[in-house]
């Protein structure tokens, strides 16, 4: 085990819940980290065991946790489906948390219920990772989107980003834009008007002066765009089923879009796509969504390593 790099001693121990837990400078420093991850796979992590408790439905997330585990010599427990635990039962999440504590080392979960993950946390002296809770936060997300972006753009600063879709239920864009709020970019918030942006986050852009602009039209978009970043619309999370069929097929962006916008763009997705991107796109030279679920077991190497005190060697 060797010394973390500088700010980044005191993540051991530590809980990764939201994105507004994290510094500037932290990011930089786990950034920096996260790159000597790349292709490493060596047992430092042996004999540790992760807890992994998904109460939603998950690919990414859950294989590439549970790829990054086992590349650094951990194993994984848990389940992948709520209705094979005992909260099928009644049991509470704050009892299913202390049990599982007996079981392993860091705690992974994933909920529908808004701030479940911070419960999670209060119920065990275990690093707990949110692993996404309802529409709030997915801060392992957030921090391979960044090593994304710095990997494809080389900076994360003086960019002009679009987001575009699901503004008011993706917990990913959620976390995402909160987080550049650290860094001085130019936002650019397209959707239709049912899914803008909530106000509270708005707010924040505010306080913390960041440039953006709200816009129902694709095409609103600047020509110079260096990343755009869609996502689906999430129909699990709309209580009315007649709204979502408003609003399904609001954008789908193909080639000829992507052209118009300008060449020079690079196309991020958090995966799953629906009907909003094209295939025509995936060997687009800019499309980098496969990147990104690539880059998630890098970084998350990362973070199981730091939040149990260990890095490479």
């Amino acid at each position: 085990m060797t010394t973390p790099a500088a700010g980044l001693e005191h993540f051991a121990g530590r809980d990764l819940i939201s994105m507004r837990d994290f510094r500037r400078e932290e990011l930089l420093a786990f950034l920096d980290e996260a790159t000597r991850y790349e292709g490493f796979s060596e047992p430092i992590l042996a004999g540790k065991v992760m807890g992994s408790l998904f109460f939603e439905p998950s690919t990414r997330t859950h294989l590439s946790f549970n790829s990054a585990m086992q590349r650094l010599g951990g194993s994984s427990i848990g389940f992948a489906d709520a209705k094979v635990s005992s909260t099928a039962k009644g049991e509470s999440l704050s009892d299913t948390i202390r049990v599982v504590e007996n079981y392993c080392d860091v705690v992974l979960i994933r909920h529908p219920r808004e701030g479940a993950a911070r419960l999670a946390a209060e119920s065990t002296s275990l690093p707990v990772i949110n692993a996404g809770d309802g529409t709030n936060q997915h801060p392992t997300q957030t921090l391979l989107d960044l090593y994304t972006i710095r990997q494809t753009r080389g900076r994360l600063d003086n960019l002009k980003i679009a987001f575009i879709g699901d503004l008011k239920y993706s917990r990913t864009v959620h976390s995402l834009i909160e987080t550049l709020t650290h860094f001085d970019n130019e936002l650019f918030l397209v959707s239709p008007t049912s899914l803008r942006m909530p106000a509270s986050f708005i707010d924040e852009l505010d306080d913390r002066g960041t440039v953006y602009t709200e816009d129902e039209d694709f095409f609103s978009i600047a020509s110079d765009v260096d990343i755009i970043y869609t996502t689906r619309i999430q129909q699990e999370r709309f209580p009315d089923p007649i709204e979502y069929e408003k609003v399904k097929n609001a954008y789908r962006i193909d080639r000829a879009a992507i052209e118009r916008i300008g060449g020079n763009v690079t196309l991020m997705h958090p995966l799953p796509r629906l009907n909003e991107i094209s295939t025509d796109l995936d060997d687009f030279p800019g499309s980098a969504y496969f990147d990104q679920a690539r880059n998630g077991v890098t970084v998350r190497k990362a973070v199981l390593s730091l939040l149990l005190g260990h890095t490479r060697g």
